[in-house]
C-alpha cells in the first residue's frame, strides 16, 4: 500500500488531521530524525508525518539532519514525499500567502550533508542526476489541486535555498533575484538532493510569507513576520495537502523517468474531458505522401469555440510563468501565438525559414532527414534574459523545435516553455525537447 511522507516546515509542526496517529521512533545510520515520525491516515490514505525543524521548532536549518529525516521516511515506507515551506518572495507578483510549486532550486548552502554517500564501491557511483529535482508527476497534481480549491498559487519556481539561520543582506538578496530565483528559503535544496538519491519522487510547496529584504519600499524580513503570515494562511496548506493526498496515492508510485511526459498526457486527456478537441481536427490519410496521416487544423481554425478553448488552455497553464515574450514557428504557430500573445499582453516575435525577414537576423542550420535547412529571427527580437514560450501547432520529429531553442539561446535568452496544440508520439520528436517542458493538448497516434 502506498504510504506518503509530509515534511512540515516552518509553522506547519503537526497535522491535526492524521487519524488514529501515532508517533514511532526510526533510529537510522545518520542518528536520530528531527522528530519522531507521527503515522496515521487521512481519508484512508497512509501518511508519515515529520517537523523538519522539530515539534517546537528548536532545530536551526543548518543544524537539521537531512540524512537522517529522508533515510526514516524511507525507511517507514514512504513511497513519495511531499515537503512544506515558508519563503520570501524575491518577484513582486509573487505575494504573501500565495503558494509556489517549485520546480528547480539553487543551491547557496555551506554546511550541510547533502549525499548519502561518504565513498564509491568499485565500479559503482552515486552521481544523481539533479535536471529536474522535482517530480512532475507530483508537481501536476499540487497544481491541479490548487486550481480545484482555487487557491492563489504560481505553478513553478526556481528556489534559492541559503545557510541561515541569518536573513540574507540587500546585496545577497539583489544577486539571487539576478540570478533568476523566484523565491528564497533555508531548507529544501538538501532535502531535495538527498530524496533523489534516494530515488524517492519528491515535491515541494512553499508559502511566501516575505519579500526578503529585496525591495526599498518593503520593511526586511524578521522571524516574526514569516510566522505571522504563515500562521494566517497555513490553512491553505492544510487544505492543499489533503485534496491532493488520495490522488498522490492513485498515481504510479515507481518514479518513472518518463513522468513529465506522461504528466502532460494526463492533463492533455483530463483537458479532452471538457472539450472534445480532438474531434475539431480533420485527418487526411496519404497526404502529402503515402502513409502519411496528416491532421489538418483548418477544421479547428473554422471553429471559433475550439480556436477560443485553444487560446485559453494556454493563457491558464503560462499565465503565472513569468514569461516576457512569445515567439511562433513559420506558420500556424503564428496563429496560435499573436492569439495567446495578444491575451497575455505580451510581445510577439517571428521564427522564419531563412531569407524571410527584412532586418539582420541571426541564423539557426538544422539537419533534416536528407540535407539540412535554417531558421532565423531579427537579431533585436530578443534580449539578454528574456523567458521567451515557443508556440506552434504541431511536435512531430522536433529538429525545427529544438533549432528555435538553440536560436533563442544564441540570444542569450532561455526558452521558458513549449506549447504545442498536437503531439505525435510516434516520430519522438518529444525526446528531443523534453528538457525544455513541452506542453500540449491533445495528441494522435501514429505518423
Amino acid at each position: 500500500m502506498a504510504k506518503i511522507g509530509i515534511i512540515g516546515g516552518s509553522g506547519l509542526y503537526n497535522l491535526k488531521e492524521l487519524q488514529d496517529a501515532r508517533d514511532i521512533e526510526v533510529p537510522t545510520s545518520y542518528g536520530k530524525p528531527s522528530a519522531p515520525l507521527r503515522t496515521g491516515t487521512v481519508n484512508g490514505v497512509e501518511v508519515v508525518f515529520l517537523a523538519r525543524h522539530g515539534k517546537e521548532h528548536t532545530i536551526p536549518p543548518t543544524q537539521v539532519n537531512f540524512r537522517a529525516n529522508i533515510q526514516a521516511l524511507k525507511a517507514a515506507g514512504c513511497t513519495q514525499i511531499v515537503a512544506t515551506t515558508a519563503c520570501g518572495s524575491l518577484k513582486r507578483e509573487i505575494q504573501r500567502g500565495d503558494l509556489v510549486v517549485l520546480d528547480q532550486f539553487i543551491d547557496f548552502t555551506r554546511r550541510r550533508e547533502i549525499s548519502f554517500y561518504n565513498s564509491f564501491e568499485p565500479g559503482k557511483h552515486g552521481h544523481t542526476p539533479m535536471a529536474t529535482p522535482f517530480s512532475e508527476r507530483l508537481r501536476n497534481i499540487l497544481i491541479q489541486s490548487c486550481q480545484e480549491l482555487q487557491l492563489k498559487y504560481h505553478p513553478r519556481g526556481t528556489v534559492v535555498t541559503i545557510e541561515g539561520p541569518r536573513f540574507s543582506t540587500k546585496a545577497e538578496s539583489n544577486m539571487f533575484a539576478r540570478w533568476g530565483a523566484d523565491v528564497i528559503n533555508m531548507s529544501i535544496a538538501p532535502e531535495a538532493a538527498l530524496a533523489n538519491e534516494l530515488k524517492i519522487p519528491y515535491a515541494a510547496v512553499a508559502m511566501s510569507t516575505d519579500y526578503d529584504c529585496l525591495f526599498d519600499d518593503i520593511m526586511p524580513v524578521s522571524h516574526e513576520e514569516v510566522l505571522k503570515v504563515f500562521s494566517e494562511n497555513v490553512h491553505k496548506v492544510v487544505q492543499l495537502l489533503l485534496h491532493a493526498l488520495p490522488r498522490i496515492k492513485e498515481g504510479n508510485m515507481n518514479g518513472n523517468i518518463n513522468e513529465k511526459i506522461n504528466g502532460n498526457i494526463e492533463r492533455a486527456n483530463r483537458k479532452m474531458n471538457s472539450f472534445d478537441l480532438k474531434s475539431s481536427i480533420r485527418t487526411i490519410p496519404h497526404w502529402p505522401k503515402p502513409g502519411i496521416m496528416f491532421r489538418d487544423i483548418t477544421t479547428l481554425l473554422k471553429n471559433p469555440e475550439a480556436f477560443r478553448y485553444c487560446i485559453q488552455e494556454f493563457k491558464v497553464h503560462y499565465q503565472s510563468q513569468n514569461i516576457t515574450k512569445i515567439a511562433g514557428i513559420e506558420s500556424r504557430g503564428f496563429i496560435f501565438g499573436a492569439a495567446l500573445a495578444q491575451e497575455l499582453h505580451l510581445p510577439f516575435i517571428l521564427i522564419r525559414k531563412k531569407g524571410k525577414l527584412p532586418a539582420p537576423t541571426v541564423v539557426q542550420e538544422y539537419q533534416l532527414e536528407y540535407g539540412t535547412d535554417q531558421i532565423e529571427v531579427h537579431n533585436d527580437a530578443i534580449d539578454n534574459g528574456d523567458r521567451v514560450l515557443i508556440i506552434d501547432d504541431l511536435i512531430a520529429t522536433g529538429g525545427t523545435m529544438l533549432a528555435t531553442c538553440h536560436l533563442i539561446e544564441k540570444l542569450q535568452g532561455t526558452v521558458a516553455g513549449i506549447g504545442c496544440i498536437i503531439n505525435l508520439p510516434d516520430l519522438k520528436g518529444i525526446q528531443k525537447i523534453k528538457q525544455y517542458d513541452p506542453f500540449w493538448l491533445v495528441e494522435f497516434s501514429g505518423e
